[in-house]
């Protein structure tokens, strides 16, 4: 992107929560944390300093299968963010005592999701959709398991997983090519070579709806409703993404509409997409008044019967798909998203998407394939449900109400 003044680097590793056991479960997270701490050339303040200090930003991320350490600086300091950030991933220090202070930092974040209910009502709902998996329990971790991970587990868990075979570096914004080539072929090809990360398949065999209540004093009910999905490359990847958009993405889709702006039953409505390399889930969520959650749920699902079995309108179809597409176009302006959206794609489907590309993908996309995805996803024994709210007394009443066929 040489019209850019920026450069956006990050470094990517094929391991996440779900390479987790439940003994260590949130080390992946733990070790994200404490790469920031210190390398063997620089000092924690050092690397903030280095960043910060030139008008850049530094950051990183774990997710269920994918860890990222990215940093975004001016590009005239492009060889200062690989050096640094390459410094970090292969030769962290992991002080011990940053090792015990970082303990009780994530432990606190487990306590403050714990007290958002739109952010713990997720949790309940991915622990319905793949009970005793790695894919249902949080990346956080759980208070037992971190309280338990030691440094020799993590620098063990780093020596297993943050090999070469497991690593992207993705690029975006001003730089020159042979030159950062030819600099990560110097700093990464000494690193000893080892197989590809593996983790457990998915087990997904639901036949009856799933609810999880949880009672809360809470002044809206927090509703989470998650649906088993498509994997990342699945066929009908494009007719979901818009199918999302029809739903739930926009001001203008129909939950929106029918929920917020027609009846005031909510002030946050929308849906989400995930996907991994074998699954996926497709999820509506909520906050919606603690009195008319019966009448909410009979909404979303009238609005999920129609899409299935109605095909949109050429209108809304026509409108979807270009949210969809400008929305891509739009982010892909910035070099810090180009960076992400290349590195993820080749970090799990060992392929970078060009723009046009992604544009005849979804310019081939028609409207009875947005109901063939609707039809494979909205079934009823595919339903999960999670709710926080003052709701105990009414769980057997609203589990009567999980029907969509």
């Amino acid at each position: 992107m040489p019209a850019r003044q920026s450069l956006a680097l990050g470094i990517w590793i094929s391991v996440g929560g779900r390479y987790e056991n439940d003994a260590y479960k949130g080390i992946a997270h733990y070790l994200e944390h404490l790469i920031f701490k210190g390398s063997k050339k620089y000092s924690c303040r050092k690397i903030k300093e280095s960043i910060e200090g030139v008008g850049g930003a530094l950051n990183g991320f774990t997710s269920e299968e994918l860890t990222c350490y990215l940093v975004k600086m001016p590009s005239t300091y492009s060889g200062l963010a690989l050096n640094i950030l390459s410094d970090m991933v292969i030769n962290p220090s992991i002080p011990a005592e940053e090792v015990q202070k970082e303990r009780t930092v994530i432990l606190e974040e487990i306590k403050m999701y714990k007290d958002q209910p739109q952010s713990h009502v997720h949790e309940l709902l991915d622990e319905l959709l793949w009970p005793k998996q790695a894919l249902g329990t949080p990346i956080i971790g759980y208070v037992q398991s971190v309280n338990k991970i030691t440094r020799n587990d993590i620098a063990s868990f780093r020596h297993k997983f943050y090999t070469p075979a497991n690593m992207v570096i993705s690029a975006a914004g001003s730089f020159k090519q042979e030159q950062l080539v030819k600099s990560v072929k110097r700093i990464f090809s000494p690193l000893k070579k080892s197989p590809k990360n593996v983790f457990l398949p998915v087990q997904e065999g639901q036949t009856i709806p799933q609810l999880e209540v949880l009672h809360k004093d809470t002044e809206q009910t927090h509703l989470a409703l998650g649906f088993h999905g498509f994997k990342r490359d699945h066929p009908l990847r494009h007719a979901l993404g818009i199918m999302h958009v029809i739903l739930g993405a926009n001001m203008s889709s129909r939950l929106f509409e029918e929920l917020r702006e027609k009846r005031g039953l909510a002030y946050e409505i929308g849906t989400q997409v995930k996907r991994f390399h074998d699954t996926g889930a497709f999820i509506v969520h909520a906050g919606i008044d603690n009195r008319k959650v019966p009448q909410t749920l009979n909404l979303i699902f009238k609005e999920l019967k129609k899409i299935k079995n109605k095909l949109v309108t050429d209108d809304e179809f026509r409108r979807a798909k270009e949210f969809y597409l400008g929305q891509l176009m739009l982010a892909l302006e910035d070099s810090l998203d180009h960076m992400l959206w290349i590195g993820e794609t080749t970090a799990t489907l060992d392929k970078a998407y060009s723009l046009g590309e992604i544009v005849k993908e979804i310019r081939r996309v028609e409207k009875d394939d947005i109901r063939q995805a609707a039809k494979q996803i909205f079934k009823g024994n595919n339903l999960n449900l999670a709710l926080i709210g003052p709701l105990q007394e009414n769980r057997d009443k609203i589990y009567k109400e999980l029907r969509i066929e």
